[in-house]
């Protein structure tokens, strides 16, 4: 993917807690990727707003257990991560 160099202005406390989470040479990919987690974030907006439209609001007990079940394999993939991680050092 081509590049091209920009300036953008921040809040310096902000830029400077940047700068020590990703240390030199990082900068660009942080705030690249903040940018790109933006878009997806819009990009499903659009996807429930146009899914309620359809199918109407989604009610509190749908909320719930799309929830529910998020945090489930949110709980289920730290497990499986820890395992792996587990058997990386008994190998």
């Amino acid at each position: 993917m081509a590049t091209k160099k920009y300036t953008v202005t921040l809040p310096e406390e902000l830029a400077e807690k940047i700068r020590a989470e990703v240390g030199p040479g990082g900068f660009s990919r942080y705030v690249t990727d903040a940018i790109e987690r933006k878009d997806e974030q819009n990009r499903l907006h659009e996807l429930v707003d146009w899914w309620e439209g359809e199918y109407g609001p989604v009610t509190p007990e749908e909320a719930a257990r799309a929830e529910a079940e998020r945090l489930s394999i949110e709980q289920e993939h730290a497990a499986r991560k820890a395992q792996s991680a587990s058997d990386r050092k008994a190998s």
